[in-house]
Order: C-alpha cells, then structure tokens, then sequence
C-alpha cells in the first residue's frame, strides 16, 4: 500500500475550486516534487495533506490516517506527519533546543531528558550541534530553516512536507538546506516538496509532479519528465532547465 494516497480530491474557497480532483500515490521511502506555477494549487494540496485545510471532496490516505472533510483527528496525524514552511516560526524567546523540544514533551509526553536528546540528535542530523543553546536570531535564515527541518523531525514522522522552504533564502543559504534534505532523501524519509528548485527536483527526487490549472497536468520518474514533457504547457514551464 502507498504511504500517501490521494484520490480526486476537491478543494474550494467560497466558489474558487482550486484543487479539481487530483489523485496521486506515494510510496514509502519515495521523494515527490510538485512543481508548477503560483496558483496552480501545489501548496494547498500539501497543506490538505497535513490537514491544515480540509478538503471539499474526495479522500487523503497518509502513514495510516484517513483524512475527509470533517477535519477530525488532527493531533494523531500531525505525529506522524510533518511540515516545514517557507517561514521558519520558531519562538524567539526559546533557545533552539527549546524550540525542538517544545513539541514532543506537549503532544508525546516525553520526559524532558528524552527530548533533549532527540534534540540533540535532530540538531546534528541538520549540521547544527553547536546551536543548541543559540537564539533564533543570532542564527541565518538558512540556519533558522535547518531548526526548523530539525524541530519536525523530532516528532520522529513517517513523511515530511516541505513547502517552499528555500524561497526566501539567498542561493548560498538554499544550498545548506538543500543539502539537507537530500541527505533526508539518502536515509529513506519520505518527502513531498512544493519547489521552484528544478535542479534538486530533477536530481533528487524520485517522481516529479507538474501541477497546472488545479490537476496533476503530468507525472512521472524525475529525469524522464525533465527530458521530454508531453505538454507544451509543462514544456513552457521548465523550458529554461533544459538547457
């Protein structure tokens, strides 16, 4: 079975149809890219995906929970599933370690000695060890994104969902985090990314998918679809990456 399963799922704000019935497989282990243009749909569909907007029609399967339109159950998904933003959130009158150890002990219950070292962990799983006891500020933003990779992880998930992560960021900060995320790819994590990064989509993850006008326009193995798109409209869209 798929870890994430969308079947033709609707979503609507007022009488905008944004998401019109798009259905996708994930499995295990698997990175998915979701590129498109502004407005295409791709951040609301992972944000239905973590049960941040609920949906019209249609069902979400993902690392075992069944998410419809009555938006129950959401603190059990959110164990399982993570989510990192464009904007990093960290609270800014916590220490990074804080701010990674604030959510396992409120929603696990995890002694305060056991957070820490998750923490600890997650802070080097992201090259960040020495920034244990650093505030917010005193960090980059690529830095500040890279605690907040590592504040997700900490609640240990079956998949992880990166929204954007490295548009606000200047080309050398996206690399750090980039890098990042590949070696998440490289340990087996299961990824849904929303990019505009076509190099790191065409090189690293596994399938690609072209969202347009609200649909999966196209789909398919990474490489394959960067090399001969079928539709002159994901042809336009990646055009300046095939050079």
């Amino acid at each position: 079975m798929p870890i994430v399963k969308i079947e033709n799922v609707v979503k609507r704000f007022g009488p905008i149809e944004v998401l019109k019935g798009v259905s996708l497989d994930v499995q295990a282990g698997q990175v998915v890219a979701i590129i498109g243009r502004s407005g295409s749909g791709k951040s609301t569909l992972l944000r239905c995906l973590n049960g941040l907007e609920t949906i019209y029609a249609g069902n979400i399967d993902i690392a075992g929970h069944r998410l419809d339109n009555s938006g129950q159950h959401l603190r059990e998904l959110r164990k399982d599933v993570g989510i990192v933003f464009q904007s990093y959130n960290l609270f800014p009158h916590l220490t990074v370690g804080e701010n990674i150890m604030l959510a396992p002990r409120i929603t696990k219950g995890i002694s305060r000695e056991e957070t820490r070292r998750i923490a600890e962990a997650t802070l080097a799983q992201v090259g960040l060890s020495e920034k244990f006891g650093a505030y917010p500020e005193k960090l980059s933003g690529g830095q500040q994104q890279r605690v907040a990779i590592a504040r997700s992880l900490a609640m240990q998930p079956k998949v992880m969902l990166f929204d954007e992560v490295t548009s606000a960021l200047d080309p050398e900060l996206t690399g750090e985090v980039l890098i990042v995320m590949e070696n998440l790819a490289k340990e087996g994590m299961t990824m849904l990314l929303v990019t505009h990064e076509m190099g790191f989509a065409k090189s690293v993850a596994d399938i690609t998918v072209f969202m347009h006008q609200g649909k999966v326009w196209e789909a398919g193995p990474s490489e394959q679809l960067f090399a001969s798109p079928q539709t002159p409209e994901l042809r336009q869209f990646i055009g300046g990456s095939l050079k």
